[in-house]
């Protein structure tokens, strides 16, 4: 009989008869043999299951393991053995220990995997601390990597970030710059591993693929104490940034207008005022008051009144710099600060203001009171500026209403 008619025929006795689940897999990861021990593990009989993917069989989180390691089996790599999750045909899930070694094809080429698996007799509190910790690393949301001192990564774990499928060990030879798209080795991310491998461990925010990562990096450090690279953490937070900053407008402006509140103008307000006395740099306050707001309620309702308001935010806020805080002071109060101004600016913002309400045709007309604090002239303290913007406010509202009344006799 010749040699490889007896190797064959051993091969099917030692199928038949092992009380282990032996199976052979392509590397495509399609199931190509199966021993009556697997069919007695996993309930699926040889012709119900060869031809079939071998995902088939294990838990979602198991799969970029297993696409490694056949991988590392086309690549001719030792695989030895591991603990893995299995399913059962019925859904119940198994703990196995697995070994594989790779068979090579006629062309010397590898063109399968033998896998001999056992189930584990453990299960909650019994599972061995190694397994708790892989299973751990291959679930944890995010990602997990580690470097040498030149920063290229030699290991990564963890589920991934949204939009990415890294695999288990998938970014290995990489840098840490090719990885986080980061070039410049001064700035955000690369910096702070430079300064992980002195000793310094961070934690900050980078933008990556419209993305906001928060990331951890700490010194890589061995037995002895070595710091032999780096050990980053990186988690997506952008739903949460964009409710944070959600909360934040909401705190910080006004609901009608849209402009600031007053709490972040008295906030800016005081910034500035501290700004402006340590570089010696003058700056303005302008105070509006909308005129005859109560006798548009009364008139014609509170709609039209926050109409009104709006239309008078809309005007204000086209008219200042980007770079100035157009607020709701509060009821038909608005203010603003212009930075880096002087009267002269300050007297050209008003000016234009009150024109382009002027100008607006829509129903009711508007026009509105204005005054003007300039730091430090008429005081070095928020309250002192507002004081001043408001008594010039009240008084041209003052002296409009004298006009007004001659021009009616």
């Amino acid at each position: 009989m010749p040699q490889e008619l007896r190797s064959e025929r051993l091969l099917a006795a030692i199928l038949e008869t092992t009380e282990e689940a032996v199976l052979s897999i392509g590397v495509d990861g399609v199931i190509l043999s199966w021993s009556r021990g697997a069919e007695r593990l996993y309930g699926y009989a040889s012709n119900e299951i060869v031809g079939q993917q071998m995902q088939q069989l294990m838990p979602i989180y198991e799969g970029p393991g297993f696409e490694e390691m056949l991988e590392r089996a086309q690549r001719g790599e030792s695989l030895g053995a591991e603990v893995v999750e299995r399913l059962h045909r019925e859904g119940t899930r198994l703990r196995m220990t697995v070994r594989r070694t790779p068979i090579m094809g006629e062309s010397g080429i590898i063109a399968s995997v033998l896998e001999t698996g056992r189930v584990l007799e453990w299960s909650g509190s019994d599972v061995p601390a190694d397994v708790q910790l892989r299973m751990v690393a291959e679930q944890m949301p995010g990602l997990v990597w580690t470097t040498d001192r030149n920063l290229k990564i030699t290991s990564n774990w963890g589920a991934g970030l949204p939009g990415t499928k890294v695999r288990p060990g998938a970014l290995a030879g990489k840098s840490v710059g090719e990885f986080l798209r980061a070039a410049d080795p001064y700035s955000s991310p690369l910096v702070q591993h430079h300064e992980a491998l002195h000793g310094t461990a961070a934690h900050f925010e980078y933008q990556k693929n419209l993305h906001t990562l928060e990331i951890q990096v700490a010194p890589l450090r061995s037995g002895a104490g070595e710091i032999t690279g780096c050990i980053g953490v990186a988690k997506d937070i952008t739903d949460r940034k964009k409710t944070e900053e959600q909360i934040r407008y909401q705190a910080t402006h006004d609901a009608l207008t849209g402009l600031a509140n007053y709490r972040e103008f008295m906030d800016t307000l005081e910034r500035e005022v501290r700004r402006a006395d340590r570089t010696h740099q003058k700056f303005t306050v302008i105070m509006l008051d909308l005129d005859d707001l109560k006798m548009i309620n009364d008139r014609l309702g509170h709609l039209a009144g926050n109409r009104a308001l709006k239309r008078v935010a809309a005007v204000m806020k086209e008219q200042c710099r980007v770079t100035d805080l157009v607020a709701r002071y509060g009821g038909d109060e608005f203010a603003v600060v212009l930075i880096d101004s002087d009267i002269g600016m300050a007297e050209h913002v008003s000016q234009r203001i009150e024109g382009f309400l002027r100008k607006d045709e829509q129903e009711p007309r508007l026009s509105a009171s204005i005054g003007v604090g300039v730091f430090p002239d008429d005081g070095r303290t928020a309250a002192e500026l507002l004081q001043a913007a408001d008594r010039q406010l009240y008084a041209r509202k003052k002296s409009s209403r004298k006009e007004h009344r001659v021009a009616v006799r």
